[in-house]
């Protein structure tokens, strides 16, 4: 969903320039380290250096042939036997990026990163006890907190006396396939605290990847300055972005699904800006794309459930109260309809599942309303397909730690 491009715009620039994160309109304070360091030399005394390519390192999301990021929340995982982590990025990293990045399951710590090296983790990282021997090998992971700027990881460099270790891929796989709702704009750390994201990382046991960008549409058309829709770009390695105009053209690299773990599950969450009469789009363009898209999906994942969801489109007042719009209901339920009998679509009903005051000025869920879509559609999954929760204390989504000890008020 999009309201307007220029919004679109301006939440880029304001990650890219400030990284202030505006609470309900008040600064909220941050804590971003600062981690840049002098370049790092293949060769320099105290590090060993590996290339983008070490086939130790776990890239999450989409990356393309030159190790450059792609949707939302993309991120690097690996194994790591010493005490140091350090990572120079490549020219194509956008400057000022947020990147979150943890040791294991401590909470997330995020540092802006622009071209160049940065030392991430060090015997001082926080909360790290070093009175106590570390646990070798330690996890370390990586993510890109927004959904249009990313990194291009040029080299990954360890203790001299350390080495990479390969962490294992998780046995199951989900994507999310969606707009600016399912990548997280307007959520405080973006595609880092949106649903997408809370849906994959909740589970804890599962990997995932969220190919989402705001504005796009699932007709191939052109919605909100995106070129092309999911019918066409959900093929491609990146997305619609600027960045990806500026290094692709028209000519994207084309995603190889044979090189990547398959789907179990296929989340679709699209169609708010194919009902948003800005785009000039009619309800046949649309329930059309959904049949061609479908099979489209189900060929590339032949083992997959395909879970579509109903889509909510704001609350108006009503009365006293107020009630939940929607969009494409009819449409979208017919597309399930269609396919119910083949056994691998399925369809969620989201309504309900929001109320107004999960809803923020910009058209989209508050932190909030994120985790309440999460948290609904893991037990969903969980219900139908026997998915188990696998959480075992890691941080899922970061300053979400509120209470009250206050009993007299």
């Amino acid at each position: 969903m999009r309201v307007k491009a220029a919004l679109c715009y301006l939440a880029s620039f304001l990650s890219l320039s400030t990284s202030t994160i505006l609470q309900n309109g008040q600064v909220r304070q941050t804590h971003f380290l600062e981690t840049k360091v002098a370049p790092i030399a293949s060769n320099s005394t105290g590090w060993k250096t590996y290339g983008p390519n070490a086939t130790e390192l776990s890239y999450k999301g989409r990356w393309d042939s030159k190790h450059i990021s792609w949707w939302a929340a993309p991120g690097l995982k690996f194994g790591f036997s010493g005490s140091n982590v350090a990572i120079t990025f490549g020219e194509h990293t956008s400057p000022g990026v947020l990147v979150a990045y943890r040791v294991g399951g401590l909470d997330w710590q995020f540092s802006n990163v622009s071209a160049g090296t940065h030392h991430l983790i060090s015997p001082s990282f926080p909360n790290i006890n070093t009175t106590q021997s570390w646990q070798l090998p330690l996890n370390f992971e990586m993510r890109v907190t927004n959904w249009g700027l990313g990194v291009q990881v040029s080299a990954v460099h360890l203790s001299s006396n350390s080495s990479l270790v390969k962490i294992p891929n998780f046995s199951k796989t989900i994507e999310f396939i969606g707009d600016s709702l399912t990548s997280g704009m307007y959520a405080t750390y973006e595609a880092f605290s949106g649903f997408g994201y809370n849906i994959g990382a909740g589970f804890g046991n599962v990997e995932f990847s969220i190919t989402a960008y705001p504005g796009i549409c699932l007709t191939d058309a052109n919605c909100w300055d995106n070129p092309r829709g999911q019918t066409y770009q959900w093929f491609q390695t990146s997305d619609t972005s600027w960045r990806a105009s500026e290094i692709y053209g028209t000519e994207p690299e084309k995603w190889d699904f044979s090189l990547h773990p398959s789907a179990d599950i296929v989340l679709i969450n699209l169609g708010t800006n194919d009902n948003n009469t800005h785009n000039n789009l009619t309800s046949d363009q649309y329930y059309n794309s959904y049949l061609s898209f479908i099979p489209k999906v189900h060929e590339v994942y032949p083992d997959a459930q395909i879970i579509l969801m109903s889509l909510w489109k704001g609350f108006s007042p009503i009365g006293n109260s107020y009630s939940q719009g929607g969009a494409f209901i009819d449409e979208i339920y017919g597309v399930y309809e269609h396919f119910k009998d083949e056994g691998y679509v399925h369809y969620f009903n989201s309504t309900g599942v929001l109320q107004h005051n999960d809803y923020g000025p910009g058209y989209h869920p508050t932190d909030v309303g994120h985790i309440k879509i999460a948290s609904h559609v893991l037990q969903y999954i969980r219900l139908k397909f026997g998915w188990e929760l696998g959480a075992y204390g890691p941080e899922v989504q970061h300053e979400t730690l509120y209470w009250n000890n206050e009993p007299n008020y």
